[in-house]
């Protein structure tokens, strides 16, 4: 395998991993253990109060906001295990004693279906959020979204 393919291959698997792994179920993959649940779940709702503080929220948007985030992230959440399964498969299939193209080409299909649905599913949130917010309040929203890729953002 050229190194230009081994990069491709990194490439999906952390772009799959980081588009369904967003959220809470990002935290409880990386923070492991066995109270990962527990503390995604403390993490989300610091998180929640965060964005409250930067855009200002009202407790009646905060009561909107936090139903919206949650349901998002029970979606989200079974994508999260097909990645998993993806990577396994993909890791499988590299090591294989012949390297089956076809399947590959499956594999690489079936992470960036994932992706799509998970980036669906958070563009919706967004949008249901952003319908919770005033204008001024949604541009702030933008202002602290665009700092936080600044900082999390392309690294190379």
């Amino acid at each position: 395998m050229s190194i230009f393919n081994r990069q491709t291959v990194a490439a999906f698997l952390l772009g799959s991993t980081l588009v369904v792994g967003v959220g809470a179920f990002a935290v409880e993959r990386h923070m492991g253990g066995t109270h990962a649940a527990i503390d995604a779940g403390a993490h989300m709702d610091r998180m929640l109060k965060h964005l409250y503080v930067e855009v200002d929220a009202t407790d009646a948007q905060k009561a909107k906001i936090e139903p919206l985030v949650k349901a998002a992230m029970a979606d989200i959440k079974p994508l999260h295990q097909q990645v998993h399964q993806l990577h396994a498969q993909l890791i499988e299939q590299i090591s294989a004693a012949t390297i089956d193209r076809t399947a590959l080409e499956t594999t690489r299909a079936n992470g960036l279906a994932l992706a799509d649905q998970a980036s669906k599913r958070i563009v919706q949130l967004l949008a249901d959020v952003g319908d919770t917010l005033t204008p001024a309040q949604r541009q702030k929203l933008a202002e602290h979204l665009s700092q936080m890729h600044g900082r999390h953002g392309h690294h190379g």
